[in-house]
């Protein structure tokens, strides 16, 4: 990706499209041949690794290429790929299921094999389209050549591993919450409108990303964002635990918008700490290997995939009893106590984010220049 964005960018259309047609074919096979592991390993071959590949590249593929392209608004720039990243949920999900109700029998298969034709003409026209500006390694001759680790360590060691841990704790902890986040809007009373609500949290996320990234642009040091995106997180669920909003809710108008903005926070907080990852890593480690630097950061969001959600599962099933709802089972005092587990973690996150994180060498100028001042 450092050296040539329009391989990169192919590959990923490549892998992407081949993985989901791979997909669409292994479920067909699977339904052809009940119970054949061959099918099993294939969606996981062709879902898991392939796809993965061709997300993971086509994610990372722009966001350089806009932060060169943009460098006096890179947050704002970073913050509408990103943002895209994430409304693009609001778009396909529904278009997905009406293909799945309308194409009948084999719907599944069906539905992979014709979207891997649809994301493969997207994304390569985005290929033909995505070019660094003229001129773009200038600035960065130094840094060339330099391995990801060398950059990584021109700093203390201590300040990458405090950007991936807070960067960590915050997805885990928002994934926690908005995996929950259905049956907690079911508790409060609002089960008709958990579409709404599902759909409203989603474009708090997709805002989160590009207001909090846009914002970041007017700051000295755009960690400055990860510590009012930790405090307003354990100040709402602060709140929420003290009042057992949660338990308490349905019937409440106070302590249902309480709950319901503790939800829109955390997704907007969840979306800005995605989308202020690359540009901080940027003003702390130049642009020479900024893609390197950025993909090996967001091993804590697989990380965090692998435990948010599981937390907040564990959590749920081991603290509370399930009552009837309506006629669904729900358990408002497991989620009320999944927020003692994130506002702890938040805790600590911001803790890390105030000790360990330094100043950029532009804050540490713009500092030092108001002190001579």
């Amino acid at each position: 990706m450092e050296k040539d964005i329009h391989k990169s960018s192919l590959i990923a259309a490549i892998c992407f499209a081949l993985g989901m047609a791979g997909t669409g074919f292994f479920i067909y096979y699977g339904g052809a041949h009940p119970g054949s592991m061959v099918s099993l390993l294939g969606i996981y071959v062709c879902y898991g690794f392939i796809m993965g590949i061709g997300l993971g590249t086509g994610y990372l593929s722009p966001v350089k290429t806009l932060m060169l392209w943009f460098e006096d608004r890179k947050g704002l720039a970073t913050g509408l790929a990103v943002a895209g990243f994430g409304a693009a949920k609001a778009i396909a999900s529904p278009i997905m299921q009406a293909m799945l109700n309308g194409l009948g029998e084999g719907g599944i298969y069906k539905m992979f094999l014709i979207l891997a034709v649809v994301y493969f003409v997207m994304m390569f026209c985005g290929h033909l389209l995505l070019k660094k500006p003229d001129g773009w390694h200038e600035p960065q001759k130094k840094e060339k050549g330099q391995s990801m680790l060398a950059v990584i360590k021109s700093k203390p060691i201590t300040n990458y591993i405090g950007i991936w841990l807070m960067f960590y704790i915050n997805i885990t902890c928002g994934l926690a919450l908005i995996s929950q986040e259905k049956m907690i809007v079911k508790c409060i009373g609002l089960a008709s409108m958990v579409g709404v609500i599902s759909t409203v949290s989603a474009v708090f996320n997709a805002g989160g990303r590009l207001g909090f990234s846009a914002w970041a642009d007017t700051m000295k040091d755009r960690n400055t964002i990860y510590k009012l995106i930790f405090v307003l997180s354990i100040v709402f669920t602060g709140l929420v635990i003290l009042t057992g909003g949660i338990k308490n809710g349905e019937g409440n108008i106070a302590l249902t918008v309480l709950v319901l903005c503790l939800i829109f926070v955390v997704n907007a907080g969840y979306g800005g700490g995605f989308s202020n990852v690359p540009t901080l890593l940027s003003d702390h480690y130049g642009m020479g290997n900024i893609s390197a630097i950025h993909g090996l950061t967001l091993s804590a969001w697989g990380f965090a995939g692998l435990t948010g959600n599981q937390l907040a599962t564990w959590i749920v099933n081991h603290f509370g009893e399930w009552i009837d709802h309506d006629g669904t089972l729900v358990n408002p005092t497991g989620y009320q106590c999944v927020l003692y587990a994130t506002i702890v973690l938040y805790v600590i996150a911001l803790v890390i984010c105030l000790a360990l994180v330094r100043p950029t060498d532009k804050a540490l100028e713009a500092k030092k220049a108001k002190k001579n001042a």
